[in-house]
């Protein structure tokens, strides 16, 4: 692949959008160092509160003694973020009169999915306008769900999986100490479950309930509530009246029921149904639902939905709920003779928002930083609609490599539901990644289960290491997935390199044969494998 050489920058623009994720400010560092070493004159700006300073171009100019203040450090009180979409057409119009106004040369988009596909639409309607600012977007989103090939990990995962596994570890060391109590923990990740099978690989506790598991096995939540029950039961008959079970923020809305249920409450909140009345208006097995549910349940189901349609998660008690439940059954099965331990005893936590205004991890500090850089560099080469991309992660800084990739080749369409009987076709986006159950992770997980389950093998990572043991450490998904796809892509035109000098005028008969017999055949295995649409993506770029 061509490197890319760099062109001067004048005037960059860069905001945050999306939930402030550890290790932003990094990015923000490392662009303006690139900018600086390349062109002591350039002018990073950034916009205050998020796209809302986008759209009204509040600004503030981003210099070294900005820089100092933030650099490796947490939160995103450098410029602050509001508004968290670039969606709608008087959105997008307000964006692009911003960069021509300001003549900006770049702008640069902080954030996750729904950020970057919005930075995609951004770019096309730049380009379409002939406006010369170039769009760049950087994965930064502690959900960790912006993965792909081109993309190995996210700005801001690591720190808060450490941050939040030491928190639960010392949960599990309080549980294991008192002997009475069963504590559930929700933990922040949206619809995909990454923060907390992670958490869960450092920390050991006793169960962890993924979204992707119930979703897969369409399981219930009389299920769920049996599974959890049984659960404390063989334990109980250990001798174990305590316990730490690890639920994602997105479970709720993995439960075929409760989805349902909520699907046909954002219809009828999006049609103008006043909360009071939605209730009255639910087909009946979806208003018995709803009335089987807690009062505090009821009240979080019926809040408007977020900007891509999905419920307010972080709302959603759903630990309470769980708790509630399995309370009632172990109360029940005590009635009925089945259960003769102890009773049942539970402490609930939410883990939304301890960790994110975290110091970032050395690693997020330098991904971040790196990433900053990459951004830099795509601007420089006058490439619009990439995504700035750091690869081979899981390795040495200095094994890093650097590059991006086009928005396109990350953007799919899907079918969506929006109620009983409806569907309709989305647009082109970069969707949220689920947790493979069938990755190493997943496996890695699924292997000390019952360990986990029955005899306390809680581990406790420690705060996050800056220098000495330990501060080089990746997150376990990171360490055992393996991701490096571009490697893999070089790997093969290496072997490709040698095949041309090998089979040319002048090579033996049988050399020639054996070479086409082979290609042959692996073209033919390769056009079974991809379809026509996705049997090349173009436009990755290195430098």
């Amino acid at each position: 692949m061509p490197r890319i050489l760099p062109n001067f920058l004048h005037l960059v623009g860069v905001v945050f959008c999306g939930r402030q994720s550890p290790g932003g400010h990094n990015v923000i560092c490392g662009l303006h160092d690139a900018m600086k070493s390349h062109n002591p004159k350039s002018t990073l700006l950034g916009f205050c509160g998020g796209t809302e300073g986008l759209f009204k171009q509040k600004t503030l100019e981003i210099t070294e003694d900005v820089v100092s203040k933030y650099r490796n450090q947490g939160g995103y009180d450098m410029l602050g973020r509001t508004m968290d979409q670039i969606r709608t057409t008087e959105q997008v119009n307000a964006g692009l009169t911003t960069c021509q106004t300001l003549k900006l040369d770049g702008l640069v988009i902080i954030g996750g999915v729904t950020s970057n596909t919005d930075a995609a639409q951004l770019a096309e309607t730049f380009a379409e306008a002939k406006c010369s600012t170039k769009v760049v977007g950087v994965p930064v989103t502690f959900y960790g769900d912006l993965k792909n090939q081109f993309v190995e990990a996210n700005v801001g995962f690591d720190t808060i999986c450490k941050v939040n596994s030491q928190l639960i570890s010392n949960i599990c060391i309080d549980a294991l100490s008192a002997e009475k109590y069963y504590y559930f923990i929700r933990l922040m990740g949206r619809r995909a479950s990454h923060v907390a099978l992670e958490c869960a690989l450092q920390s050991h506790p006793n169960m962890v309930i993924l979204s992707e598991e119930v979703a897969a096995s369409k399981l219930t939540l009389y299920d769920i509530t049996k599974q959890i029950c049984d659960a404390v039961q063989a334990r109980a008959e250990l001798g174990k009246y305590h316990g730490v079970i690890l639920l994602p923020e997105g479970l709720i809305e993995s439960i075929p029921e409760v989805y349902a249920l909520l699907q046909e409450i954002h219809v009828l909140l999006k049609n103008g149904v006043s909360v009071d009345n939605v209730s009255k208006q639910l087909s009946p097995w979806a208003s018995a639902l709803y009335e089987s549910m807690p009062p505090f349940i009821k009240k979080q189901l019926l809040l408007s939905p977020e900007s891509d349609e999905s419920a307010q998660l972080s709302q959603i008690e759903t630990e309470k709920l769980l708790a509630q439940l399995v309370e009632s059954e172990m109360e029940t099965r005590t009635k009925n003779g089945t259960y003769k331990g102890k009773k049942f005893n539970s402490i609930c936590h939410f883990f939304g928002y301890q960790a994110r205004g975290s110091l970032p991890s050395k690693f997020d500090c330098d991904y971040a930083h790196a990433l900053g850089h990459a951004s830099y560099h795509l601007l420089a080469a006058g490439l619009n609609g990439y995504m700035a991309t750091v690869t081979n992660l899981k390795n040495d800084v200095y094994k890093w490599r650097c590059g991006g990739a086009p928005f396109t080749a990350m953007m799919t369409v899907r079918r969506l539901l929006r109620g009983p009987g409806s569907s309709l076709i989305g647009k082109p986006s970069i969707h949220p990644v689920a947790v493979d159950l069938k990755g190493k992770p997943y496996e890695l997980l699924l292997r000390d289960a019952e360990k986990f389950l029955m005899d306390d093998l809680y581990s406790n990572p420690g705060p996050i290491q800056y220098i000495g043991s330990g501060s080089d450490n990746k997150t376990i998904c990171l360490s055992v997935e393996d991701q490096d796809y571009m490697g893999r892509v070089t790997e093969l035109q290496a072997y490709l390199e040698k095949v041309r000098t090998m089979v040319k005028p002048g090579c033996s008969q049988e050399v020639l044969k054996a070479a086409l017999s082979s290609m042959a055949s692996v073209l033919e295995i390769l056009t079974l494998m991809s379809p026509a649409a996705k049997s090349s993506i173009t436009g990755h770029v290195k430098y």
